[in-house]
């Protein structure tokens, strides 16, 4: 069923995960005629990906400089987490963009159940 056929399923497949060997998670949209599909599918989302935390003492913040380390409760080979407002929807490892251009991307390892909407 492609998306332009009128009452076909929205879905948003997650190729990347299945290279990680994680079980895809397929987003559905409910409401199925064409101009919905393609309101909601062509808005930009925000995705925040974290990569750890860090609770310093205020008296260490202040004394904040440039050239200062805070070290965060992670480790490089740590998995990040991605989140879409405060709610989790995967896992990943940082790596670089494959276009060799240096900018960092995230390979989906985890991707949590979205059958409940993001």
């Amino acid at each position: 069923m492609s998306e332009d056929e009128p009452g076909a399923a929205a879905h948003m497949a997650d190729d990347a995960a299945m290279d990680g060997g994680a079980e895809g998670t397929a987003l559905t949209v409910t409401d199925q005629s064409p101009a919905r599909r393609t309101g909601v599918l062509g808005v930009p989302i925000e995705v925040m990906v974290s990569v750890g935390k860090a609770r310093p003492l205020v008296s260490h913040l202040v004394n904040l400089r440039r050239d200062s380390v805070l070290v965060l409760d992670s480790l490089l080979e740590d998995p990040v987490e991605i989140y879409i407002g405060e709610r989790l929807i995967a896992r990943g490892e940082l790596q670089e963009a494959e276009d060799g251009s240096g900018q960092l991307a995230v390979r989906l390892t985890e991707i949590e159940d979205l059958s409940n909407g993001v």
